[in-house]
């Protein structure tokens, strides 16, 4: 069937994580758990910034965008994945598989600007605190949220129109669990070079940007606390942003082990374990890590649990 005139190939088939049915039921009852576990751990974050007017505040907003992401990236990934392995359906139509890297790469692209903007936020509050109510309004929250998410938006739609406007002839075996860019420019009939500068080019200047931040930010945020005098305010200055720096060096490690290098160095094996960290686990951990560091999250979720107590 042609596409546009651009492809003879109308579906992908993915590579399973087993082939074994008796390993492919414990992995489907595995993965099932992680992602209602995600889900349930998100929407918790997300009820108790919601209902409680204590977290009504720059940090906690910024933290239930966080919490959105964490849903969309599994639930870009998870419920195809089940799919295959309790009823073996490894075929994804073209259009499925575009709209899968498109979710996944905007959901990736977000958080990366998400997490910069949260570094950002650490760093006026711990080097700036008198000035920080009036530099970090509820308004410049709202539009800098909204700048991630757009900006998340157009990475993704360049990076899925520059993949899949690539011809696509025969051979369709995707070598990865999802559609991805390694593994679904590898099937391209033409050589793919200059897509991938191209892509490299603007992860890296989109990225990168975001990263210098990040990284600035937290130097500047580490020698403010080490300046303290008080015992007392540099453990509430790090109880602060420790949370956010351990999801940070979490996402990066993962993400700069998939993305930041050549599609010739791919590597369907290692890059299915290295997936699952920052796709699965990382959306599971990250509400797990705030509300273990953080005492106003875990007031707040012990009151939405002692409410939901007293409806039930």
């Amino acid at each position: 069937m042609q596409r546009g005139n651009l492809s003879t190939v109308s579906e992908f088939v993915l590579v399973g994580l087993s082939d074994a049915p008796h390993v492919r039921f414990l992995l489907f009852v595995l993965f099932l758990v992680i992602y209602l576990a995600t889900l349930v751990g998100n929407i918790t974050i997300l009820t108790a910034i919601g209902t409680d007017s204590r977290l009504h505040n720059p940090m906690y907003f910024f933290l239930g965008n966080l919490s959105l992401l964490d849903i969309l990236c599994p639930t870009t990934i998870v419920p195809k994945m089940l799919d295959t392995l309790l009823l073996e359906n490894k075929a994804i139509s073209f259009t499925g598989c575009m709209l899968q890297l498109f979710f996944l790469i905007d959901a990736v692209g977000t958080e990366i600007f998400l997490l910069a903007v949260m570094a950002y936020d650490r760093f006026i509050a711990i080097c700036h605190p008198l000035q920080y109510m009036s530099i970090v309004s509820m308004q410049l929250c709202a539009h800098l949220a909204l700048g991630t998410w757009l900006l998340g938006f157009a990475n993704s739609l360049l990076h899925t129109s520059l993949i899949f406007t690539l011809p696509f002839c025969g051979f369709n075996k995707v070598e990865q669990y999802y559609c991805d860019i390694p593994p679904v420019l590898a099937l391209s009939c033409l050589p793919t070079y200059s897509r991938e500068l191209v892509v490299l080019l603007v992860a890296g200047v989109l990225g990168g940007s975001a990263f210098v931040v990040t990284l600035i930010s937290y130097i500047y945020i580490l020698l403010a606390i080490l300046s303290m005098k008080s015992s007392e305010s540099r453990h509430k200055a790090f109880s602060t942003c420790g949370s956010h720096l351990t999801v940070v060096c979490l996402f990066y490690g993962t993400t700069i082990c998939t993305y930041v290098r050549p599609s010739s160095t791919y590597s369907p094996q290692q890059d299915r374990i290295v997936s699952m960290l920052y796709e699965i686990l990382t959306p599971l951990l990250n509400p797990i890590i705030y509300s273990l560091r953080n005492k106003e999250v875990k007031g707040a979720l012990r009151r939405v649990v002692s409410k939901v107590r007293t409806a039930l």
